[in-house]
């Protein structure tokens, strides 16, 4: 009788699970995961929870071995030939073992890092009926805003929200972006184009080619801003904020704030790389990959 008991519950639940029409009654109210957090939400819901083997990688690293992602100071590469030697090796090493390196000493002020979290955090936490002027599935749209830009189309979705806006070769006008933080998406990504332009110098020593190749390929043309935001979780043990991936570009600048999270695979085990004030964490991505995966065959053969 308890068998049977058991087997109806869960019939029962799964006949009133709808997921698209949860997804889609959650994607028509415009108010993203914080607008679940900001109306009380105490469980979670239902097409946030991840099945317990893609939660295996969300507790942070214990090993009495901590493994730390390398760290490269970027001082006088323009101006010491020595040390830009020195740097450049340290970037192929980085590059072909781990695929990550953070970067102090990169050029950016610590200032205009400070107020891009800053304005990140005034777009998310202003007024609901403002952001949902920008909430869009339309990804031409200069600026967009949503929850989940797989939403409808991946198995379980993330406890996030996000903002982003292709800032090169065509950058959006002033007016198109949000005055919450219109002003520091222009500066912040002025700074990175030319810190994007330094590091393809590096990669490019790295792989043994002219330093301005990469760059002359274009690999500097294109830049997406994006932003995600968190919002605490009333249940973080059943779901994440961003899944298991990897980036298919060239190279990805992170900024994180300080309360961390963010992880690594490397040698089948994920790694913490915990936030450094005032640094940036160097993602190279999978088109730049493939690059260093080549040049290591070829240096092997």
């Amino acid at each position: 009788m308890v068998g049977s008991g058991r087997a109806a519950e869960i019939s029962v639940q799964e006949t009133s699970y709808d997921r698209g029409s949860e997804l889609k009654a959650f994607d028509e109210t415009k108010a993203g995961v914080k607008g679940l957090v900001d109306s009380g939400v105490s469980k979670v819901p239902q097409i946030f929870i991840h099945p317990s083997e893609r939660l295996e990688h969300r507790t942070p690293s214990t090993s009495k071995n901590p493994v730390n992602v390398p760290f490269i100071d970027l001082e006088a590469i323009d101006k010491d030939p020595i040390k830009r030697k020195g740097i450049v090796d340290k970037v192929r090493d980085a590059s072909e073992t781990w695929g990550f390196f953070q970067v102090v000493n990169h050029g950016i002020p610590v200032g205009v890092l400070e107020e891009m979290d800053a304005g990140a955090r005034r777009f998310f936490d202003q007024d609901i009926e403002v952001k949902k002027t920008f909430y869009t599935r339309d990804v031409t749209k200069r600026f967009v805003y949503n929850s989940n830009f797989d939403l409808h189309t991946a198995p379980v979705a993330n406890w996030r929200d996000t903002f982003f806006s292709y800032m090169a070769p065509y950058p959006p006008k002033p007016e198109e972006l949000p005055g919450a933080c219109r002003d520091i998406m222009m500066e912040f990504s002025k700074q990175v184009t030319s810190l994007g332009i330094s590091l393809l110098g590096l990669l490019s020593e790295a792989l043994g080619l002219r330093t301005d190749h990469l760059e002359k390929m274009d690999c500097a043309e294109g830049l997406a801003l994006i932003s995600h935001y968190y919002p605490a979780c009333p249940e973080p043990e059943l779901t994440l904020g961003t899944s298991k991936h990897s980036d298919n570009d060239f190279l990805t600048v992170l900024l994180q704030d300080q309360i961390g999270g963010l992880q690594m695979l490397h040698q089948d085990r994920w790694v913490d790389i915990p936030p450094v004030p005032g640094a940036l964490v160097i993602n190279i991505g999978d088109l730049m990959q493939a690059s260093f995966s080549f040049i290591s065959v070829l240096m092997a053969e």
